[in-house]
């Protein structure tokens, strides 16, 4: 099952980084088709948020065909992201774990990781499309 967690220094709303947690659970395989999400009740009380942001968050999953709510059971994942390439993602998260590693050695921390992640990231991106 999920465990969701929220970032307040993103500046995302907490519904849409709840929506993200689980789209991405999806395309890593994490989640699958039939397993159920935390009820709106668990969710709202341990991120200590309104279960509102909650329902908003799965509503906006159920529209895009990906959840679906069975009253009184829970809400439960109807669809996928992941595609054929999922098999790569270990060898590939173990590099990245190495990288991390290498990385908090050379006195990164986790803002700087992520920033330089992230800068090179859409470096590689703009060369890509160019």
């Amino acid at each position: 099952m999920i465990e969701f967690h929220l970032d307040a220094r993103s500046g995302v709303a907490p519904y849409l980084q709840l929506i993200h947690q689980v789209r991405q659970a999806l395309r890593l395989g994490l989640l699958r088709v039939d397993d159920q999400l935390p009820t709106v009740k668990d969710v709202a009380a341990g991120l200590a948020i309104n279960p509102n942001t909650v329902l908003k968050a799965y509503r906006e999953l159920e529209y895009e065909g990906l959840v679906a709510a069975r009253p009184g059971v829970g809400t439960f994942v109807t669809g996928t992201l992941s595609d054929a390439s999922l098999a790569a993602h270990g060898p590939l998260r173990q590099d990245l774990q190495r990288w991390l590693a290498k990385a908090r050695r050379a006195g990164l921390d986790d803002e700087s990781i992520e920033a330089l992640f992230l800068n090179t990231f859409r470096a590689g991106t703009a060369q890509d499309v160019a």
